[in-house]
């Protein structure tokens, strides 16, 4: 039975958006369809708390305005806020890759690290991972210094940062990597040739997550944290288009 995964890109960046559609499509299962959605608002890319927060909102209503079902959500915006929110409003299971990449490194190394972009976006990777009870075994975040918008301008200058960055967190005890940014898909093979050890892309591990869920049957628990919002409650100007509150 073909799964529906939707890649939620968390700017409005539909180059991006396009170039995780297809690392999301190489990652999934002959049966897996994927579908890329780009923010209808909101800034270019989220490096820091006000951004952070714009970006939730945006991709809230990005799938508010998604009119086709799908069967998981992958959150693709490393560090990123919306992911609690998206579990209450959706029943589907909602996989991000910041939760994803550590998962994966805590099965294949004792320690990890994550190496990221600019320096504002590390406090909000280290409440994210906090708050999914992944920091113990992360020995550092480490910023790169390169801005989303420069990711592809010129990729030999990005993987010699991001390595430069990975060694670092190898001397203090990481035996595997983790890439912090969405936008760093696809240079986990370089990385982890060069480095010698295991370099995990969120996009591909998120995907692989969501489509295990998916096939166990599994939903997000409506129990407490999730309950669904009060259907009795008066929303003003949201959601954007008609679909219920639930």
């Amino acid at each position: 039975m073909p799964v529906n995964i939707i890649i939620l890109n968390c700017n409005t960046n539909s180059t991006l958006t396009e170039a995780l559609r297809a690392i999301a499509a190489a990652a999934a299962g002959p049966h897996t369809e994927i579908v890329a959605l780009t923010p209808p608002f909101g800034p270019e890319s989220a490096e820091g708390y006000y951004e952070s927060f714009i970006s939730a909102a945006a991709m809230f209503a990005a799938l508010e305005e998604h009119q086709e079902p799908f069967d998981a959500v992958v959150l693709a915006g490393f560090g990123e806020h919306g992911r609690e929110g998206l579990r209450q409003r959706w029943a589907v299971p909602v996989v991000d890759i910041t939760e994803a990449g550590p998962m994966f490194a805590n099965l294949v190394a004792h320690r990890y690290g994550v190496v990221t972009t600019l320096s504002s976006t590390v406090p909000v990777i280290w409440e994210s991972l906090r708050n999914a009870g992944l920091h113990t075994r992360c020995i550092g975040v480490e910023a790169s210094e390169i801005a989303v918008s420069s990711i592809h301008a010129d990729i030999a200058e990005v993987a010699a940062a991001l390595e430069t960055r990975a060694r670092e967190l190898i001397t203090r005890g990481a035996e595997a990597i983790v890439l912090g940014c969405a936008g760093f898909a696809g240079l986990d093979a370089e990385l982890s040739h060069r480095l010698g050890i295991p370099v995990i892309d969120g996009v591909p591990a998120a995907v692989r997550l969501a489509e295990t869920l998916v096939g166990s049957g599994m939903k997000t628990s409506k129990a407490q944290a999730f309950q669904p919002v009060n259907p009795a409650k008066e929303w003003k100007g949201w959601p954007p288009v008609a679909n219920p509150v639930a």
